[in-house]
C-alpha cells in the first residue's frame, strides 16, 4: 500500500470525554480514511467522568456507557496505561502519528493565595474529589514503583490515610466556591455514610467515611447568588437531602442592579435564585447537620498552628469596574477543614507548546500554535483547550471544532497518512510497555461489578493501579 493509500492514524492523548468525543467526531465522518489511537497513562478510560463526577450521581456517571461504546468501534483503539512523557515523549508519538490531539484536560487546582493555605486539613477540590472517586493517584500501592510520575496532582501522591484522618477529625468544613465541584463536595461531606452506601465507592473510602463527624458546611461565594456557576439540577438537589437544613442568611439574597441585570438575562441566574429563596424561606429547622450558604463572603486567612481551626472570611462587594472588592468587615468560622473548589488548571506536558498565563495550549479553532505559527499536526480539545469551563456535554461541540479542522488540514493536503499503528506499537514493546486495551477494560469491569455484588452494591472501585492491573490480567502473560 503506497503512502497515499493509507488512513490517516490521528493519536489523542487522554481518553477522558474530550478525547473520546474527539475519536467519535472522527469516526463519523466520511470525508477521509482515519484510523484513531486514543491514549491514556490511567489503565482505565474515561477521564473525568470516571474520577470526577461525584458517585452519589450515577446518571451522569453513565455516560461512560455512550463513551465505551466510541472506543469499541472498529477505527478505534484504546490504549491504556502508556504514559505519554514517561513511556515515550511527544515527540516519538508525533513521528510515528499523522496527527495528534491534546486532550489531557486541567489536572490541577487553583489556589486561594492566603495565609495558612498549606496548613494540615486545608486541601484541593481536586485532590478531593480524586479520593472519594477512588483515583489511582491518591491510592498509591505500597510499592511507590507502580505509580509512574504524572503531570497532574502536583501536590505529590495523597495518601489515602490522610483523608481519612482529616474526615475523622473535622466537625465542621469550609468549602470554597460556588461550582458543581463544590456542592458535589458539600454532599459527599454532609451526608450519612449510609446515604452513600449504594455507590460505586471503593470500601476504603466507604470505611473512612464512616468515621466522619462533620455536621457543618459552609459554602462561600465571593459574589453574590446571581453570580453562581453551578446548575439548577444540583443546587436544588442540597435541599434534597434527608436529615439535613440548608441555611441562607435572606440578607444574602438582596440584590443590588448588577445582580439584577444579571437574573433578568440569564434564566439559570434567575432559577437558582428561585431555589436559594425557597431554601431562606425555609427557616433555620431542626435537622443535626447543616449547610450554610454565604454569599459576598470570601476566606482572607486559614486560622490554626499545626492544623486549620477556623477560616477567618472577609465581605466583599462590587467596585465601580464591577471587581470584588474586600468591605474590612471580617467574622471567623471554626472549621477543622477547608477545601478549596476555585477552579481548575492546566499543566505543562514536555513538548507540547503551552501557556502560563492562561494554563492552556495556544490554539486557534484547535489547531496548535507552536513558533508563532500553526503547527501542522497538532491540536488540541477539551479543557486544555479552552479553559476548564462547561458540563460534560460541552466537550464533544469543542471536539466537534477541532476534527473539522483537523479534516480541513487534511482536504488541504497538509497531513497525508504516512504511519501505522503497528509503529507505535512495535516502539512501546521495545520499550516494555504494554498497553491496557478494550478486552483489558472489560476484565476490569466485570471484576468491579462482581466485587460490587459480594457487598450488596452494583459496583465497587477498584482504587490502587494494582487492583486495576491485576484485575486486566488474563493470565496470558505467565
Amino acid at each position: 500500500m503506497s503512502d497515499r493509500q493509507r488512513p490517516i492514524l490521528v493519536a489523542i492523548i487522554g481518553a477522558g470525554p474530550s478525547g473520546i468525543y474527539a475519536a467519535e467526531a472522527l469516526t463519523q465522518q466520511t470525508d477521509a480514511d482515519v484510523q484513531v489511537v486514543v491514549l491514556d497513562r490511567l489503565p482505565v478510560p474515561f477521564g473525568l467522568v470516571r474520577y470526577g463526577v461525584a458517585p452519589d450521581h450515577e446518571s451522569i456517571r453513565s455516560i461512560r456507557n455512550t463513551l465505551e461504546r466510541t472506543l469499541e468501534k472498529s477505527g478505534v483503539r484504546f490504549f491504556g496505561n502508556v504514559n505519554i512523557g514517561v513511556d515515550l515523549s511527544v515527540d516519538e508519538l508525533r513521528q510515528r502519528a499523522d496527527a495528534v490531539i491534546y486532550a489531557f484536560g486541567a489536572g490541577t487546582d487553583k489556589r486561594l493565595g492566603i495565609d495558612g493555605e498549606d496548613l494540615p486539613g486545608s486541601i484541593a477540590a481536586a485532590d478531593f474529589v480524586a479520593w472519594y472517586c477512588g483515583h489511582p493517584d491518591v491510592h498509591p500501592d505500597t510499592d511507590r514503583t507502580q505509580t509512574s510520575v504524572t503531570h497532574d496532582h502536583t501536590d505529590g501522591h495523597r495518601e489515602h490515610q490522610q483523608f481519612a484522618d482529616l474526615i475523622a477529625r473535622a466537625g465542621s468544613a469550609v468549602v470554597v466556591g460556588v461550582g458543581n465541584v463544590a456542592l458535589d463536595v458539600t454532599r459527599i461531606l454532609i451526608k450519612n455514610v449510609d446515604q452513600l452506601a449504594d455507590t460505586d465507592m471503593a470500601e476504603e473510602v466507604l470505611a473512612a467515611l464512616s468515621g466522619k463527624k462533620i455536621t457543618e458546611v459552609h459554602v462561600l461565594g465571593r459574589r453574590g447568588p446571581a453570580y453562581t456557576a453551578f446548575t439548577t439540577k444540583e443546587l436544588r438537589e442540597l435541599g434534597q437531602i434527608a436529615g439535613v437544613d440548608v441555611i441562607i442568611e435572606p440578607s444574602n439574597l438582596e440584590l443590588d442592579s448588577s445582580s439584577q441585570a444579571v437574573v433578568g438575562r440569564d434564566k439559570v441566574a434567575a432559577r437558582n435564585l428561585a431555589v436559594l429563596n425557597d431554601f431562606a424561606a425555609r427557616g433555620p429547622g431542626t435537622a443535626d447537620r447543616r449547610i450554610f450558604l454565604h454569599f459576598w463572603t470570601r476566606p482572607v486567612r486559614v486560622v490554626g498552628v499545626d492544623q486549620v481551626q477556623a477560616v477567618e472570611v472577609e465581605g466583599t462587594r462590587l467596585d465601580a469596574d464591577g471587581a470584588v472588592e474586600g468591605t474590612g468587615v471580617t467574622t471567623t468560622i471554626a472549621a477543622q477543614l477547608i477545601i478549596r473548589s476555585v477552579g481548575y488548571r492546566g499543566m505543562r506536558l514536555d513538548g507540547v507548546p503551552f501557556d502560563d498565563s492562561t494554563g492552556r495550549v495556544p490554539h486557534a479553532e484547535g489547531r496548535v500554535i507552536r513558533d508563532h505559527g500553526f503547527s501542522p499536526d497538532e491540536y488540541a480539545t477539551g479543557w486544555i483547550k479552552r479553559g476548564p469551563t462547561g458540563v460534560i456535554g460541552t466537550n464533544k461541540s469543542d471536539a466537534v471544532e477541532t476534527v473539522h479542522s483537523l479534516l480541513a488540514d487534511i482536504a488541504d493536503g497538509a497531513i497525508v497518512g504516512q504511519h501505522s499503528l503497528v509503529e507505535l506499537e512495535q516502539l512501546l514493546a521495545e520499550r516494555g510497555v504494554t498497553p491496557l486495551q478494550m478486552p483489558d477494560w472489560h476484565r476490569i469491569d466485570a471484576a468491579e461489578i462482581e466485587l460490587g455484588h459480594s457487598h450488596g452494591r452494583p459496583r465497587t472501585t477498584l482504587a490502587h493501579r494494582s487492583e486495576l492491573l491485576a484485575a486486566a490480567d488474563d493470565g496470558s502473560t505467565g
